[in-house]
């Protein structure tokens, strides 16, 4: 049976800004402010998209006096590298499947 790819998730990661953030917290835990400096992003804006990944499961808060700090769910990401990586499999194994046109 053919795995399926979290689509909802690609698209919450499909955004330049989420992407961003997304591989600014693979390397550590950093709060809003961090965020900020790093990307050079509005607040605001930040905060909007911080958001977004928070409900996709992507990132989990975890405050730390008036500072809220956010870091990456890695078994979200592992999930989805797996999910390509069976598309990869399939894909090898049916190179040779060809379906004949009526």
């Amino acid at each position: 049976m053919m795995t399926s790819v979290d689509t909802d998730l690609i698209r919450v990661l499909a955004d330049p800004l989420r992407l961003q953030i997304v591989t600014l917290l693979a390397r550590e835990t950093l709060c809003t402010t961090h965020l900020v400096e790093e990307t050079g992003a509005k607040q605001t804006n930040l905060s909007n998209h911080l958001r977004v990944l928070r409900e996709a499961g992507v990132v989990e808060t975890e405050p730390c006096g008036r500072f809220t700090y956010y870091k990456l769910r890695p078994d979200v990401i592992a999930s989805l590298a797996g999910q390509f990586a069976d598309l990869a499999v399939f894909a090898r194994t049916a190179a040779d499947n060809k379906r004949a046109c009526p």
